[in-house]
C-alpha cells in the first residue's frame, strides 16, 4: 500500500491499517488482501467478478470490511457481492469505493451488493464513495444495494458520497418482511458540474414492517441531483420518507418522493425540503470570528455530519 492507497482507505473506510476481523481489499480490479474468521468466510465468485460473504448464525459484535480502491486511469469494472447472514446475528459491514484518477480516461466502478438477512438479525452497513486526482478523466460510481429482510430482522444503511465523484446512479431496494425494520440514511455532496441520481424502493411486505428513508444532500456550483425515493406499503406497516437538500451557487435539485399504499393499514408519510443556507445562520457564525466561507463549511459539516 502506497500513500494514495492509504489515503483512499482512510476516506472510505476510516482505516489506518489492517482492519480487525474479516476483510477483503480490492485494488484495480484484483484482490489485494483478505482475511476470514471462524464465523465469517469470504469466497471469490467463480462465474463473475465479486465475492460471497457468509456469516454464521449467532455471530455477534463482529465486522467485515470490503473496500475497493482504484488508482488506474481507464479502469471500468462491475462487481457483484452477495451477503448471506444467518439468523440472530449482530454485525457491521463496511464497504465503499475510492478512485484516484491522475489520467485522461474515465475510471468507473459499478457495484451490486445483495443482502440476505436471516430472522432476528441486525446489520449496519456503511458505504462511502470518494474521488480525487489531478487528471481530466472522470470518476464514475454506480452502486446498487438490494436487501431482503426476514422476520424480525433489521438493517441500517448509512451511505455517503463525499467529494470528487463526477457521475453516479444509485439504486437501493429493500424488501421488509413481518416485524422487520429498514433504515436508509443517505448523504450526498456534489460540486462543479457533477450529476447524481438516487432511486430507492422500500417495500413493506409483511405485517408490522417499518421503513425509514432519511436523505440529506448539498448541491454546489452547477451540479445537479435527482431523488426518487418510493415507499410501498403492501402490508400493515409504517413508512416515512424525508428528503432535505441545500442549494448553493447555480445548482439544481429535484426531489420526487412517492408513496404507494396497497394495503388499507399501511401508514405512509413523506416530507421534502429544498433551500439555501439561511443568511442569519452565516451571520451568527461570522460574529464568532469565522469568515463567510468558513461559516458555510461549518453549516454543511453539521448538516451532512
Amino acid at each position: 500500500m502506497n500513500k494514495i492507497d492509504t489515503r483512499l482507505l482512510r476516506e472510505i473506510a476510516d482505516l489506518e491499517g489492517t482492519p480487525k476481523g474479516a476483510y477483503n481489499i480490492r485494488k484495480n480490479g484484483q484482490l489485494e488482501s483478505r482475511s476470514n474468521t471462524a464465523n465469517i468466510e469470504i469466497v471469490s465468485k467463480t462465474d463473475k467478478s465479486g465475492i460471497d460473504i457468509h456469516i454464521k448464525a449467532g455471530t455477534k459484535n463482529q465486522s467485515v470490511h470490503i473496500p475497493v480502491i482504484i488508482t488506474e486511469t481507464g479502469l471500468d469494472e462491475l462487481v457483484y457481492n452477495d451477503f448471506y447472514i444467518g439468523p440472530d446475528c449482530d454485525v457491521v459491514i463496511v464497504a465503499g469505493c475510492g478512485i484516484h484518477n491522475a489520467g485522461d480516461k474515465t475510471s468507473q466502478h459499478d457495484g451490486v451488493h445483495t443482502f440476505y438477512v436471516g430472522e432476528n438479525s441486525k446489520v449496519q452497513y456503511v458505504e462511502k464513495h470518494y474521488g480525487e486526482g489531478e487528471g481530466t478523466g472522470e470518476r464514475i460510481m454506480n452502486p446498487q444495494t438490494v436487501v431482503y429482510l426476514e422476520k424480525g430482522a433489521s438493517i441500517q444503511l448509512d451511505t455517503t458520497q463525499l467529494r470528487g465523484v463526477d457521475s453516479t446512479k444509485r439504486y437501493t431496494k429493500v424488501v421488509v418482511k413481518e416485524e422487520a425494520e429498514a433504515v436508509v440514511n443517505e448523504k450526498l455532496l456534489t460540486h462543479g458540474k457533477q450529476v447524481a441520481e438516487s432511486e430507492m424502493d422500500v417495500i413493506l411486505a409483511g405485517e408490522g414492517a417499518s421503513g425509514r428513508v432519511i436523505s440529506r444532500s448539498v448541491a454546489q456550483d452547477e451540479s445537479q441531483q435527482i431523488f426518487y425515493p418510493q415507499m410501498i406499503g403492501d402490508a400493515a406497516g409504517f413508512g416515512h420518507v424525508q428528503c432535505d437538500s441545500i442549494l448553493m451557487g447555480h445548482a439544481k435539485i429535484q426531489a420526487i418522493p412517492a408513496l404507494t399504499a396497497n394495503h388499507p393499514d399501511a401508514q405512509l408519510i413523506h416530507e421534502a425540503a429544498i433551500g439555501r443556507i439561511a443568511g442569519d445562520q452565516i451571520l451568527k457564525l461570522m460574529t464568532l470570528g469565522l469568515t463567510e466561507e468558513e461559516a458555510e463549511e461549518e453549516i454543511l459539516n453539521g448538516f451532512l455530519g
